[in-house]
Parts: structure tokens; C-alpha cells; sequence
């Protein structure tokens, strides 16, 4: 399919044109095409106030960028991979999945928030805002006697009201945190760990998604690719397929490739995991040598670790 330029769809959020523009940009310096963004709200972006837990069906954030692609009005579109559903539409492939930036999420505290002491990160009461299932059930794991309250909207909203003091303390990726060049002001940082909490699945990842018949744009894209993220990202939404889930499930997962094989760090919480006295899940780690294998055997120890009860 001959082109002058290659149209690009995104969100229009600041961190989706920001990540997609970086797309753009590297199309462009290896096709030496020029490329045009065009934006699109997506369900998820028309419907801010409603918890994600409580929104139907999945590709909320995803369907109208799919749709646009099938109709052609676009060439190319970019996803964080953690939206995007684990099977694509008829007609559709994910082409290529760049480099992973940094898949762990930030905790960010009022700079006025006392230390929680004793080893907590937060003092007892506080208030932290995310509409994250994964985020909250972690949290509450590490912190105990903290109050999660619902909060939507784009990155920098999201740290306008923490600043505002709406919030003690707010969870974000830092992914996106990295990906808009923030600059940390008016309230504290602190990088969660792996231990401390585990990133969503494809966490930090960018899908780039053409048509299947779009054979040129596939080849070019080809260049983007890096096999170590997209085998990693493939074992975590693998587990995610086989659980059955969307992205409200509570599953933490991270997934790291080696020359040996695909190590996996992984935490299960029940949906209602509210409801307990303390918080549930279950939590594994296991090995494997190819996405399929390393999900599987997830699969497994989860099986395992749930004979023995939720923690």
C-alpha cells in the first residue's frame, strides 16, 4: 500500500500524545515519512467519573482506535499495552512492541504527610487515592489502616489534586510520570519496589497496532521491535487471558526475560477482597522458558498457593 504519510491515532490525553508522538517521531526517522496525529476520545475517556471496576465489558479505552484502523482512517494505532485486550479485533495485529520504559509504579505523598513509622509508608488513616483494584488491594497489603478513595483523570490531575490536599497520597505509574518529563514539586516520591508492589500486566509497554493486510507499515515497524519486552509482556497477558480477565482484575505481574528463560513474579487478589478483615491474595514466583510455559506454570503455583488459603 503506497502512502505520503503514515496517520498515527491516539488518545488525547496528555500522556497518550505524548508517547504517541515519540512513536511518530521514530516512524518517521526510519521510513522517512512524515506522520500526522490524529486524536480520538475513547469510552474511557468520555465516562471520568465512573470507577473502572464498574464500566462494562473490556477495550474501553481501545475500541474507537481499533475501529478507526478497520474503517482506515488511520495507519497506526498506539496503546499503553496494560488497555489493550490480549486478542485483537479480526483484521488487526499488533505489529511491533518498543522498548519497556520503567514498569513500576510511584507513590507520591503530600510533602506535609507525616512518615507512617514503624516501616510503613504511610501513617494510619491516610488517604490514597486510586481507582486501581491491583493498587488498592497492594496498598492496603503494605499499609493497613489507610482509606482508598476513587480517583480518575490524566496524570497531572491526578498530582493537581494530591497537591490540593484532596489526597494524603497517590499512586501512579511511572511509566507516565517518566514518558510527560515531570518534574517532582510540592509533594514526595517514592519508587515502589517489586516486592512492595507489582505493576499491571504489559505495565510501561506501548503496542503499535496496524491492519494485517498493511504488509509495508508491518515491515517498518519491524524496526521498532524489541523481542525481550515483547516476550516479558506476552507471559504477563498471558496469565491475564487464562484468568480470564480484564483490567480491573486485581493482578499484580511482572515478567523479566533472560537468555535462560522468562522469570515471573506474580499476585492474585479475590474481586472481593474488600470485604476481608485484611487483605487476601496469593502470591508466586516461578520460571519458564517461553511466554506460554512461564504462564502456565503461573497458572499452577496459583492453583497451588490458593490449596493453602488466601493470605
Amino acid at each position: 500500500m503506497s502512502r505520503e504519510v503514515v496517520r498515527v491515532g491516539t488518545r488525547g490525553s496528555a500522556l497518550a500524545r505524548a508517547q504517541s508522538g515519540m512513536v511518530a517521531a521514530s516512524v518517521s526517522q526510519v521510513s522517512g515519512m512524515p506522520t500526522e496525529m490524529i486524536i480520538l476520545k475513547t469510552q474511557g475517556d468520555r465516562m471520568q467519573d465512573i470507577p473502572f471496576d464498574q464500566i462494562d465489558g473490556k477495550g474501553f479505552f481501545t475500541k474507537e482506535l481499533e475501529e478507526a484502523l478497520l474503517d482506515e482512517r488511520i495507519d497506526l494505532a498506539v496503546h499503553s499495552l496494560k488497555d489493550l485486550p490480549t486478542e485483537s479485533p479480526p483484521g488487526l495485529l499488533v505489529a511491533a512492541i518498543p522498548p519497556r520504559e520503567q514498569a513500576n509504579d510511584l507513590l507520591l505523598l503530600r510533602n506535609d504527610l507525616p512518615d507512617g513509622g514503624a516501616g510503613s509508608l504511610l501513617p494510619a488513616g491516610a488517604i490514597v487515592g486510586t481507582s486501581s483494584k491491583r493498587r488498592a488491594l497492594q496498598i492496603k497489603a503494605l499499609c493497613g489502616e489507610v482509606e482508598i478513595r476513587e480517583l480518575r483523570g490524566n496524570v497531572p490531575t491526578r498530582i493537581k489534586k494530591l497537591v490540593e490536599g484532596a489526597y494524603d497520597a497517590v499512586i501512579i505509574a511511572a511509566a507516565g510520570f517518566n514518558r510527560l518529563g515531570l518534574v517532582q514539586s510540592g509533594y514526595r516520591l517514592r519508587v515502589l519496589d517489586f516486592a512492595e508492589m507489582l505493576p499491571a500486566p504489559g505495565q510501561g509497554a506501548l503496542a503499535l497496532q496496524v491492519r494485517k493486510e498493511d504488509h509495508g507499515l508491518i515491515r517498518l515497524l519491524a524496526g521498532l521491535h524489541d523481542p525481550l519486552t515483547a516476550s516479558a509482556v506476552e507471559t504477563e497477558r498471558g496469565v491475564l487471558e487464562l484468568l480470564g480477565g480484564g483490567c480491573g482484575m486485581p493482578l499484580g505481574i511482572y515478567a523479566q526475560s533472560r537468555e535462560d528463560g522468562i522469570t515471573v513474579n506474580a499476585l492474585l487478589g479475590p474481586d472481593d477482597w474488600q470485604s476481608q478483615n485484611a487483605p487476601a491474595y496469593l502470591r508466586v514466583e516461578t520460571f519458564g522458558q517461553s511466554p506460554e510455559e512461564a504462564a502456565r506454570r503461573v497458572m499452577e503455583e496459583l492453583e497451588l498457593a490458593r490449596q493453602s488459603g488466601w493470605r
